[in-house]
C-alpha cells in the first residue's frame, strides 16, 4: 500500500513480483495458472506485448511491465476472460486482439434506457418505451407482433378465449372493438365466455365484490360469486330461460355447426339489445353483424350446452356438429395460406380453445394429406407453465413437431406469461392506437364456399 501501486495477486503465477519484505521471486513461466470461481486451475498464456504506459501506472515493485494488475487479475477470475486494463489485450485462442475493438453480439441488443412517465404518456409509448424487461419485454413484444405483422391485410387471425373473461367484462372493453375493427376473423371460445356474454346483451347485471366474503353466506343470500365478480342468482335462471326460448325457435329444429348455432343465437341477443336500448354489450351480437364465425371447442361443457340437453329431453331437434366445427375451422386456415396470404393465432388463456385452433394444421397434413407447414403466427397470453406438461403451456416450440406451427416462421412467435385479464385490454389498445380498422373478412358467410375448396383438396390427395 504506502501509496504505491499494487499489481499482483497471489491467484496467479509466472509474474515476477517482489511480495516485501521477503524479496522471493517466483519463477516465471509462459503459461500462468489462475484459480476461477469454480476452484479449477486454468492456463493462461500471458501477453508478451509491451505496455507503453507501465511505468506510471504498475510502480517499481512490478519487474515484468505486462503482469496483470490485482483488478484484472479479480477480473479474470469473474469473468474468466484473460484481459488486462493496463495492457487493453487479451490472448484468446492463440491470437492477440484489442479487448474493445470488438463487440460481442449479445451486447447488440437495444440499449434499455427508457423515458421518464410523464403525464400525457400514451399507451403505446409506454409499452414501446417503458416494457423493457422480463415479462414487460414479452407483453411488448406481443403487442408489436400482433399490431406490425399479424394485422397486416394479408393475415387471417383467429383468436381463442379461455377463463372466465367475458364476466370481468372483457367482452364489452376488449373484444367487440376487436372484431368491430376487423382485427379478429374468427373465434373459438369456451361455452361459459359466451352464456356469461349473454348476460350483458339481455340486460343483465354483474357486480364487483370481494373475493374474501364467506361463500356460505352468499349462498345464503342468493349471490353467485366468480372471484371478486358477484351477481344474483336470478342472472343464471334468466339466461337459462332465454336460450331455451331461442332454442326452442322453428330455425334451430336441424344439425348445424356452433359456428351457425352461435350467429342464430347472435342475432336474437342483438335484438334484444335494441329493444333494451342497450349498444355494443354482447360479443355473440358483435360477431353477428360483422360476420365472425364463433366455435366452441367443447359444446356441452357450459350452461349453454347444458340447456341444449334439457330442451332434447323435450324433443328439440338441435344438434350440435363437431364433425362441420373441425372441417370449417381447417377450411378457413387452409383458405388463408392458398390466398396467397398467412394465417395467426391469438391465444388468450390456453385449454381446449387453444389445441382446437392450433390442431386446424395436423388436420390438413397429417389426417387429410394435404401439403401444409403450419401456422405463421403464434401469440399467446398465458400464465401456465411448459414444464408440467399439459397444453396451455405448451410452447410454440413445442406445436412445431406436432405440425401446428411452421418452423420457419418462429421468431413471428410470442409467449407472454401474465394474466389475459391484464395482458390483453393491453395488446388491443396497443393495436387500435397503431392500426387503422381491417375490411371485414366476413368468413361466416363464406363457409360453405370454403369447405368445398377444403373437400376438393382433400379428393386431389387420394
Amino acid at each position: 500500500m504506502n501509496g504505491e501501486t499494487i499489481c499482483y495477486s497471489r491467484r496467479l503465477r509466472g509474474n515476477q513480483l517482489d511480495e516485501g519484505a521477503g524479496g522471493q521471486n517466483r519463477k516465471e513461466e509462459k503459461n500462468s495458472t489462475k484459480w476461477n470461481v469454480w476452484g479449477k486451475a486454468q492456463q493462461v498464456e500471458e501477453d508478451r506485448g509491451d505496455a507503453p504506459v507501465a511505468g506510471q501506472l504498475l510502480g517499481p515493485k512490478l519487474k515484468r511491465p505486462n503482469a496483470f494488475c490485482k483488478m484484472c487479475c479479480d477480473r479474470l477470475i469473474l469473468l474468466a476472460s484473460p484481459v488486462c486494463c493496463v495492457t487493453r489485450k487479451a490472448r484468446v485462442g492463440g491470437r492477440e486482439r484489442s479487448a474493445m475493438s470488438e463487440k460481442s453480439q449479445f451486447l447488440k441488443g437495444k440499449r434499455i434506457d427508457p423515458a421518464p412517465i410523464h403525464p400525457s404518456l400514451k399507451i403505446p409509448e409506454l409499452i414501446d418505451q417503458v416494457f423493457c424487461a422480463y415479462n414487460a419485454a414479452r407483453l411488448r413484444e406481443a403487442c408489436q407482433l400482433y399490431a406490425r405483422q399479424m394485422l397486416e391485410t394479408g393475415v387471417t387471425v383467429g383468436m381463442t378465449l379461455s377463463g372466465a373473461l367475458s364476466p370481468a367484462g372483457l367482452g364489452i372493453s376488449t373484444f367487440i372493438p376487436l372484431i368491430e375493427s376487423g382485427f379478429v376473423d374468427w373465434i373459438v371460445t369456451t361455452g361459459a365466455n359466451l352464456y356469461h356474454d349473454a348476460h350483458f346483451g339481455i340486460g343483465l347485471e354483474m357486480h364487483v365484490g370481494n373475493p374474501q366474503t364467506s361463500d356460505v353466506v352468499l349462498r345464503e343470500q342468493g349471490v353467485v360469486r366468480i372471484y371478486d365478480i358477484f351477481f344474483d342468482y336470478r342472472v343464471l335462471l334468466s339466461t337459462d330461460a332465454f336460450f331455451r326460448e331461442v332454442i326452442g325457435a322453428p330455425e334451430f329444429q336441424k344439425e348445424m355447426s356452433t359456428a351457425e348455432f352461435h350467429h342464430r343465437v347472435g342475432k336474437y341477443v342483438d335484438e334484444r339489445e335494441k329493444v333494451l336500448g342497450l349498444k355494443n354489450r354482447s360479443m355473440l351480437a358483435a360477431a353477428y353483424r360483422c360476420g365472425v364465425p364463433i366455435y366452441t371447442s367443447s359444446p356441452g361443457d357450459s350452461s349453454i350446452g347444458m340447456n341444449v340437453a334439457a330442451k332434447a329431453l323435450e324433443g328439440n331437434q338441435l344438434r350440435l356438429d363437431v364433425c362441420a366445427d373441425v372441417n370449417e375451422t381447417a377450411a378457413i386456415v387452409l383458405e388463408a395460406k392458398r390466398s396467397g396470404g398467412k394465417s395467426g393465432v391469438f391465444i388468450c388463456g390456453g385449454g381446449s380453445p387453444k389445441n382446437f385452433i392450433l390442431q386446424t394444421e395436423p388436420q390438413l397434413q397429417e389426417v387429410l394429406g394435404i401439403a401444409e407447414k403450419g401456422h405463421d403466427y403464434f401469440l399467446q397470453i398465458t400464465d401456465a407453465r411448459p414444464d408440467t406438461g399439459g397444453l396451455s403451456g405448451a410452447t410454440p416450440s413445442e406445436a412445431v413437431s406436432w405440425g401446428k406451427v411452421d418452423p420457419d416462421q418462429l421468431p413471428g412467435t410470442v409467449v407472454c406469461y401474465c394474466d389475459s385479464t391484464i395482458a390483453v385490454p393491453l395488446v388491443a389498445a396497443y393495436a387500435i392506437a397503431t392500426r387503422t380498422p381491417r375490411e371485414l373478412k366476413r368468413l361466416y358467410d363464406r363457409r360453405t364456399e370454403l369447405v368445398q375448396r377444403l373437400r376438393e383438396e382433400y379428393r386431389n390427395t387420394k
